[in-house]
């Protein structure tokens, strides 16, 4: 075990996972059971920790933020994704050995080894602006006036890097100095530390003024968007000048940060005991790929740093897509709370408004962004947008939702957000379609997609997973094929402009049995319509005649491996269908028909191109939704919310001893409390939501 004696270290998310062992809080006395002693860096606040050690005669280990920490700081709370463990010193402190300084001295068939990682890493890293942090978006096009760019960088006061890393407050004013020296006729741009800028902490260049020749950066910005446009880097000690080094760019070190002092930097400190020669890609090497551990940001164990990099550009990416003012209509109150978390990013502002007057009121003008949900704008926002040439973006559920119904007012786990139109209007181009018209499959995203699929075909997930898992069993004769018909909600969206001739259940129905009057007929209603929430039932009598079982136990994956060919309108069970090999015939225009893997009643203009199920699962599944897991509090990958499904499903399991149907299907009065507590809690919750 390891005795930790910080309450932050202790609060560290996982921390027994990135440790490799488990973890005392302030023991007493040092028993057998103890192997060492954990503290945070070189920092004062270890000493409690070093003493113990010392005491004890049990090692000191220093423990610190790695080098891909977090998307947000972590004076903000931001739990780290990596750390880094040092058995002997700790990587900024220059005045002793430390285990990364010993890689790198003697680590050649290690970094060797790691050479394919490493450029496959750093590749990642410059493709997607990777940095420490990072919340911040990408520094805006500097001007193309001819001059040289020189960046100079400042570090917060009392930095244990710029204290153990050979420097103080005189190796800024020197490094400021030099760099408008070495220069001549350069702009110099001064970037101010992000913690800085926070109003955190206290910085060494914080006094610089902007003239004609220095230009303070006085925003966050991503570092790796900035040092893009620069010419020339200048440094103490920080980890943005390694990032500069990552792109090529020449560093100049006033102190001696873990990358200098290895021949790939111009330092104007030295240090003897770093004798080797090391390029970039072996102090990344040995500092990202050896040094560093990782967590698995998704499933909270150990993880790579391919794992890290992944995560953080969704984040990244999520937050471009959000970034600016949201003004948003349609959505009920109750909904307003979980969709917020889809569509926030520090420095935005998500509105929620009645009409376009309360919006106008909020400030609302052509520069914001409109979204709504499904179709259901006021009528004057629709107007005013058209007259503006504002586009209007429609919020729907995703196709892997919940482990329950939206009529039930569960939270949803995935949501789409399409700018063009929405996926299950066919009159019009959406996000969905064009992606499927266009989206380039490399091998990397096939072999994701396929992976997916197994996933979910193994964990037996779909959209609402509300019923229990068992085969469906029928008395059936060889000789008579079977078909499986899912009922759905016939006001829906996708039926009313997704359909023409058949537009009813009991209209599909009856072009089934026409269509094939010798089959077996497996009907199901819709979860919404059985649930009494929408409108879709057809009475007893006559779903007796036209159909030759009806079944309300068994779940849609059931009655789908049941069947051999499914028939619907619009249904996302033929979606189910296609993952699941079989033949699924179409009456209205789903998204995922007209694409060559499904056998259409009607026409599809638009789509033109013939599709690989991995590329329908590429573009439907991995591209287009978003994910969203709230105690983790960050966007998600498919496979995440697949297996979060599946745990949930299991634990409803465990609970109800063998009844989880019953707890997530339970008697309507029993569900209508249920929906009746959540819409008040989401009713409060949205109105706190609701600026």
């Amino acid at each position: 075990m390891i005795a930790v004696f910080s309450r932050g270290i202790r609060r560290i998310p996982h921390l027994e996972t990135l440790l490799g062992e488990s973890i005392v809080y302030r023991p007493r006395r040092a028993g057998r059971e103890l192997t060492k002693v954990v503290g945070w860096g070189s920092k004062p606040t270890a000493q409690r920790a070093r003493r113990f050690a010392a005491r004890h005669g049990l090692p000191y280990v220093a423990l610190e933020d790695g080098f891909l920490r977090s998307f947000d700081l972590g004076v903000r709370g931001a739990p780290p994704l990596s750390v880094v463990i040092d058995d002997i010193g700790v990587y900024y402190d220059a005045s002793r050995p430390s285990r990364l300084e010993q890689l790198l001295n003697d680590g050649g068939d290690a970094l060797s080894a790691a050479s394919a990682d490493a450029d496959r890493a750093i590749a990642l890293i410059r493709e997607h602006r990777i940095s420490k942090y990072n919340i911040a978006s990408d520094s805006a096009p500097l001007p193309e006036d001819g001059r040289q760019r020189v960046l100079v960088v400042d570090q917060t006061r009392g930095d244990m890097s710029v204290v153990l890393g050979m420097a103080d407050e005189a190796s800024f004013a020197r490094m400021l100095a030099e760099a408008r020296t070495e220069n001549p006729g350069a702009r110099l741009y001064v970037k101010l530390h992000p913690e800085v800028l926070a109003g955190e902490k206290r910085g060494y260049l914080e006094h610089v003024r902007a003239d004609a020749d220095t230009v303070v950066l006085a925003q966050d910005v991503n570092p790796l968007s900035l040092i893009e446009g620069m010419d020339r880097v200048y440094v103490v000690s920080s980890q943005l000048g390694f990032e500069a080094l990552l792109l090529g760019k020449p560093v100049v070190c006033f102190g001696m940060p873990f990358y200098a002092g290895w021949g790939a930097t111009d330092d104007r400190v030295t240090c003897q005991r770093r004798q080797a020669r090391r390029t970039g890609r072996e102090i990344f090497a040995a500092a990202y790929l050896l040094y560093a551990r990782y967590l698995h940001p998704e499933q909270g164990g150990r993880g790579t740093i391919f794992d890290v990099i992944e995560h953080l550009a969704l984040q990244r990416r999520m937050a471009h897509e959000n970034a600016g003012e949201l003004f948003c209509f349609g959505f009920q109150l109750w909904k307003r709370h979980y969709v917020r978390p889809f569509l926030n990013t520090r420095g935005n502002r998500v509105v929620f408004a009645r009409s376009l007057a309360a919006a106008m009121r909020k400030g609302m003008s052509r520069e914001s962004r409109v979204l709504a949900w499904g179709m259901d704008e006021p009528k004057a926002v629709r107007d005013w947008a058209r007259r503006e040439q504002v586009p209007v973006w429609r919020v729907e559920d995703g196709f892997i939702r919940s482990v329950g119904l939206g009529s039930d007012l569960i939270r949803p786990l995935s949501l789409v957000v399409d700018r063009q139109g929405v996926y299950f209007d066919p009159g019009q181009p959406s996000d969905l379609e064009t992606l499927l018209n266009t989206l380039a499959v490399d091998p990397g995203l096939r072999r994701r997609a396929r992976g997916l699929i197994d996933l979910i075909l193994a964990l037996r997930v779909t959209k609402y997973n509300t019923e229990d898992h068992h085969p469906l069993r029928l008395d059936v004769t060889p000789d008579r094929p079977i078909i499986f018909v899912p009922g759905q909600v016939e006001d829906d969206a996708s039926i009313r402009m997704g359909c023409e001739e058949v537009v009813t259940n009991e209209g599909l129905l009856l072009a089934v049995r026409q269509a094939c009057p010798g089959a077996f007929v497996i009907y199901k209603p819709h979860p919404d319509t059985r649930a009494r929430n929408r409108k879709g039932n057809i009475g007893g009598d006559r779903l007796r005649r036209l159909c030759d079982h009806v079944e309300t136990e068994v779940d849609v994956i059931g009655c789908i491996e049941a069947a051999g060919e499914v028939h619907t309108m619009t249904s996302l069970a033929g979606f189910d269908a296609l993952l699941r090999g079989r033949k699924v015939v179409t009456y209205g225009r789903p998204f995922y028909a007209g694409w060559g893997l499904t056998d259409d009643r009607l026409d599809f203009p638009r789509r033109t191109r013939r599709l690989t199920l991995d590329e329908l699962v590429a573009a439907t599944l991995l591209r287009y939704p978003r994910y969203w897991l709230p105690d983790i509090g960050a966007f998600v990958r498919a496979e995440a919310v697949v297996r979060r499904i599946a745990e949930t499903r299991k634990h409803i399991d465990s609970l109800s001893s063998g009844h989880g149907a019953w707890i997530l299907q339970p008697k309507y009065t029993v569900r209508q409390l249920l929906k009746a507590r959540r819409l008040i809690v989401g009713w409060v919750k949205g109105c706190i939501s609701t600026n």
